[in-house]
């Protein structure tokens, strides 16, 4: 076991190191756009069966990461969702989110972004993907912080009932914070280097965000356009998606993005594609 374990080490640093120029805050100075992977728990799930509509995953169990990011722009900070939630981390096995799904944290996002050299309140801005409850976990942590809310997804997450994956105890902060309500894309320190871009479908306001970086170029952080690398190969539509159409076209709207720009899809809840990012105090620039 303690051999397999260096093993799956070496080549996670391995992995690291041939896919991202990274750096230790050491090295850092106040001018690149730097990116934070920040892991914010993990959702073992029964059955994948519902993350496709036509039947792939029936019955195979699996296990997806809930991953959030800190980006460092010279005119400010902003956080891209945040997790399940601290508070998990202090259940020993962890909670039941529904029938199936069991969330566990091992670290906590305040932690984590203090090995980055942050506080709660040194966030300038939050943002989500969506306002499912795996990606809103923490974000009553930030209310210094401007939220940047998608008004569309905002009624989505406060519809009565409650829509499935939805957590509105986690964030309602939003009542009082200082918010800039985005709808459609948004260019969030207006140079162009880190855009909210409308992909719509497995929410009414999902959004996925495009970061350009000095070395490592264009990365797109998925929200939950795709769940999984099989998701995003054969373009498979989840079961719970809002819309089939509108997931479809955000397909093609996104892969354009990439393709034009050269850039790489990181998939938020891909634990492979979140296990070739560098952790806290290293970061992708």
């Amino acid at each position: 076991m303690f051999q397999k374990l260096l093993r799956v080490t070496a080549v996670a640093a391995l992995l690291i190191s041939t896919t991202f120029p990274i750096l230790s805050r050491a090295a850092e100075d106040s001018g690149p756009i730097r990116i934070y992977a920040l892991d914010g728990g993990h959702i073992e799930i029964a059955n994948m069966g519902p993350f496709t509509d036509t039947g792939e995953n029936e019955g195979k169990a699996s296990s997806l990461v809930a991953s959030a990011f800190l980006i460092r722009h010279p005119k400010g900070d902003l956080l891209w969702d945040s997790g399940l939630g601290d508070a998990i981390a202090d259940q020993k096995d962890g909670i039941a989110l529904a029938p199936g799904f069991r969330a566990t944290v091992s670290t906590k996002l305040v932690d984590q972004l203090q090995r980055a050299g942050v506080a709660p309140s040194d966030i300038d801005f939050l943002a989500f993907s969506h306002m499912h409850g795996d990606h809103t976990g923490n974000a009553n942590a930030f209310p210094l912080a401007t939220w940047l809310l998608n008004q569309r997804e905002l009624d989505y997450a406060l519809s009565n009932p409650t829509p499935f994956g939805v957590q509105p105890p986690t964030f309602t902060s939003y009542k009082a914070v200082n918010k800039q309500f985005v709808s459609g894309d948004h260019d969030v320190f207006g140079d162009g280097k880190v855009r909210i871009i409308k992909a719509p479908g497995h929410t009414p306001g999902h959004q996925v965000l495009v970061v350009s970086l000095a070395k490592a170029g264009t990365i797109v952080l998925s929200g939950d356009l795709y769940h999984t690398r099989l998701n995003a190969k054969n373009k498979l539509v989840p079961s719970f998606n809002a819309s089939r159409a509108d997931t479809l076209a955000s397909f093609d709207r996104i892969d354009r993005i990439l393709k034009n720009t050269h850039g790489r899809l990181i998939i938020q809840h891909a634990e492979e594609d979140f296990a070739t990012l560098p952790r806290p105090p290293l970061f992708i620039q």
